[in-house]
């Protein structure tokens, strides 16, 4: 059955991408929650889903549609996205029609708020020198070892890691990154990331290019995110380091020690590029939970 609504779904993309400037992975992940609602109402409904039909929604339909999900094994932070999606995409249906907003009220599942254990500094280069290790040309033990010193030394995300181009060099003490949602912001070098980046630079055998970013696969295409995260898996189990120790995990314990060494909370959200202060607070939350475990190791008491 064709719905007509599928149209403003795919608007409603269009717009997350160009005016909301959303990350291609959001993007596709909220599309496709609005495509998966109104699949749901045609059958929940019995009718072809238009703009109308969006605007008449109540609190049961989406309890129902989210009751579906839920019987796919939806756990409670996903249903809590897809919830934030499903609002977001009959807003903005509201809004294309020029009509007022009604989204049906309801409370979203609860999320535990997710405690992120960090890794030592010691860790944290063993790591890196482990993946480095395991590759199989020096070029690309040079690149693996840089980007992940770049995650734990600079705290950036994978992403914006890989995101860096040519246009960066030569290094200075610092860099300007390029976050979420197309912002910068500087991040300082240490000493020991900025040679790690030079090394692999002198070493790459497809050159520099200002447009271009620096990290290379072994191809000469971009860098792909995901063979960074295989060959930390590889490394954390010949460390015999926690499932918990991934790329975004060196970004945490970047947060964590600076935290730990005396950083203030608003210094800490422009290193790591966060919008709002919540997103930070999590590591005051994080610095308690590694005082506990200490506590609990070391106390004959605990």
């Amino acid at each position: 059955m064709h719905h007509p609504a599928t149209a403003i779904a795919v608007r409603w993309q269009d717009h997350l991408t160009h005016d909301r400037r959303r990350s291609v992975h959001t993007v596709r992940a909220y599309g496709a929650t609005a495509h998966r609602l109104i699949g749901f109402l045609g059958q929940h409904l019995g009718q072809k889903v238009d703009s109308a039909a969006l605007g008449d929604l109540t609190s049961a339909d989406l309890r129902a549609f989210l009751a579906s999900r839920r019987a796919e094994g939806l756990g409670n932070n996903s249903a809590a996205r897809e919830l934030s999606a499903v609002r977001g995409f009959l807003g903005f249906a509201a809004r294309e029609e020029a009509r007022a907003t009604n989204i049906p009220r309801m409370k979203g599942p609860k999320k535990p708020r997710s405690v992120p254990r960090p890794i030592s500094p010691a860790e944290a280069v063993s790591l890196a020198q482990d993946v480095s290790e395991d590759a199989s040309q020096p070029w690309i033990a040079a690149r693996d070892f840089a980007v992940l010193m770049l995650l734990y030394g600079a705290g950036l995300r994978i992403s914006e890691a890989l995101g860096i181009t040519g246009a960066a060099l030569p290094l200075g003490e610092a860099m300007s990154v390029t976050g979420k949602r197309s912002k910068t912001r500087i991040v300082p070098l240490l000493p020991q990331v900025r040679i790690a980046i030079e090394d692999y630079v002198e070493l790459c055998p497809y050159g520099v290019a200002k447009t271009q970013p620096i990290f290379r696969g072994a191809r000469g295409g971009p860098l792909n995110p995901e063979l960074v995260r295989r060959a930390v898996r590889g490394a954390r189990v010949r460390l015999g380091l926690s499932e918990r120790t991934t790329p975004h995990a060196l970004r945490h314990s970047f947060a964590t020690h600076l935290l730990g060494r005396g950083a203030d909370l608003r210094s800490l959200q422009e290193l790591l590029g966060h919008a709002s202060l919540s997103s930070t607070q999590i590591y005051t939350a994080v610095d308690m939970a590694h005082l506990m475990d200490v506590y609990r190791n070391a106390h004959p008491r605990a």
